[in-house]
């Protein structure tokens, strides 16, 4: 008897396990819920004029949608290759906006279903805002008039979010650059299908460097095709009733800012070779001038790939650094160089010596 009796409650044991199983997420007792189930206090920001005030409202919790989605990481990046937007960034879903001199905030209208709004800028007269919003299938731009406190969509889901803000105000507010996916953009590779080809090979010359530990790096030549793909975008100026016109063809964008009177454009452009132990920070960038025609004015920087760098937390690359506007002059760039060789071992005076360069660049740096 008991020989029959232990496979019978072993099965029956089994069973019950398996049943356990099929348990779906289910909600706290009320008391727990109370304390856990909460709206948090809105952020806000103030215009630079102190005219208007934005209220920001964001999710309590991700939800398990946001929590599951895909997530490439390469060259320091974490992008949601399907919405080419980082998968790290925090959504607010609705906004507000009060004036100044009034004690009540307005309801924005208009607003996406489902907002999952981020990268919100002011143009000059901050009469206007841009924000994106991310859908299933991409980034949207919209914009709010801030009179009407009204919103509307400006762009298809085809903007490029990997390297953050993709829209930036023209002087005038009434227009945005936007960096935009190219419409022969080349499908993501797997690499669970694209084998590689040959080895990888490391080239050691024997110069001394002590490099940190960077998380995300590429790692071999789906990698650097697919980092290519996702941060690969042309500049558009989108006009506020939607028409786009291309401002500048495909490339790898890193970033772009007006100067201060808005006549002239600074862009930079990440470029070839890619690294397997730096992240793209330190991949060569090109930084180029342009007029508000998309024509070339200057050359401004060029900087190499930089893996070998001296031993030290203050250690830095050779050349120029920090490059941007003079936000107290009309178009003048600013911009540092090591007077140390970048090598915080060597003994200097100074560390760094400080230029300024007015446009057109036609005259040396000062």
């Amino acid at each position: 008897m008991k020989n029959i009796l232990s496979p019978l409650l072993l099965l029956l044991l089994t069973a019950s396990a398996f049943a356990q199983e099929n348990v779906t997420y289910q909600k706290p007792p009320e008391s727990i819920l109370k304390l856990a189930d909460y709206q948090r206090p809105p952020s806000v920001q103030i215009g630079s004029k102190k005219q208007h005030m934005l209220y920001f409202f964001r999710p309590t919790y991700k939800t398990l949608d946001d929590l599951n989605q895909a997530e490439l990481r390469l060259g320091g990046l974490r992008v949601n290759p399907i919405t080419n937007i980082s998968s790290t960034v925090t959504y607010i879903d609705n906004i507000k906006v009060r004036k100044l001199s009034e004690k009540t905030e307005r309801q924005i209208t208009g607003l996406p279903e489902n907002a999952r709004i981020a990268n919100v800028s002011w143009n000059d007269a901050e009469t206007m805002v841009s924000f994106t919003n991310t859908v299933a299938s991409g980034v949207e731009v919209w914009v709010i008039e801030l009179a009407s406190a009204s919103a509307r969509k400006l762009t298809q889901p085809n903007a490029c979010a990997a390297m953050g803000n993709p829209a930036a105000w023209f002087s005038d507010g009434k227009s945005l650059l936007v960096r935009m996916l190219p419409n022969n953009r080349k499908p993501l590779l797997d690499d669970k299908k694209n084998l590689p080809t040959g080895p990888i090979v490391s080239t050691a010359d024997g110069s001394i460097s002590q490099n940190r530990t960077y998380q995300d790096l590429l790692k071999n030549k789906t990698d650097e095709a697919n980092f290519e793909t996702l941060i690969t975008s042309e500049l558009y100026k989108v006009e506020l009733d939607g028409k786009a016109t291309l401002f500048l063809p495909a490339a790898l964008y890193a970033g772009s800012s007006f100067s201060p009177d808005g006549s002239l454009l600074l862009v930079s452009t990440i470029e070839k070779p890619f690294s397997y132990i730096v992240p793209l920070g330190r991949f060569p960038l090109r930084t180029d001038v342009y007029d508000l025609s998309g024509k070339l004015v200057k050359e401004v920087n060029s900087t190499p790939l930089t893996e070998v760098m001296p031993k030290g937390f203050m250690a830095v690359r050779k050349g120029k650094r920090y490059m941007s506007w003079r936000n107290d002059k009309p178009a003048t760039l600013f911009f540092v160089e090591a007077l140390d060789e970048g090598n915080p071992a060597n003994k200097v005076a100074f560390r760094d010596e400080l230029f300024t360069w007015d446009a057109p660049f036609s005259g040396p740096p000062v």
